[in-house]
């Protein structure tokens, strides 16, 4: 994969999760995709998990450490002195296979898991 490439799908990611509750941001930018919690994640009281969703959307901590590949498509924070991990994952347009083709809007949805770290 070429680095034009990596960019493009690390500014498609950073667009996708920094947007991904904003219908219009969605139509604008062409990014599809979900965003799911774990089960962990959706029993913490609505504040905790607004908080989390607020520092999913605002995470730019990258480095060659966490981001080997240079797709933003991996984070891990605190909150409540535990640890969050968030992860995209590149679908086809059914969401059954991998995509091919992560950088083609036309053939890539993405699905935008968050997690506490033992979830993982």
């Amino acid at each position: 994969m070429t680095d034009d490439i990596k960019k493009r799908i690390a500014e498609q990611n950073d667009l996708f999760r920094q947007n991904f509750a904003d219908t219009n941001a969605q139509k604008e930018t062409g990014i599809e995709g979900q965003y799911c919690v774990t089960r962990g994640i959706s029993e913490l009281p609505v504040h905790d998990q607004l908080l989390i969703t607020k520092k999913v959307r605002e995470f730019d901590n990258f480095n060659p450490d966490n981001d080997p590949y240079g797709e933003h498509d991996l984070g891990s924070f605190k909150h409540n002195a535990e640890t969050i991990f968030w992860k995209i994952d590149y679908y086809d347009t059914n969401y059954q296979y991998g995509s091919d083709e992560p950088s083609n809007l036309n053939k890539t949805r993405r699905v935008l898991t968050v997690m506490h770290a033992h979830e993982y």
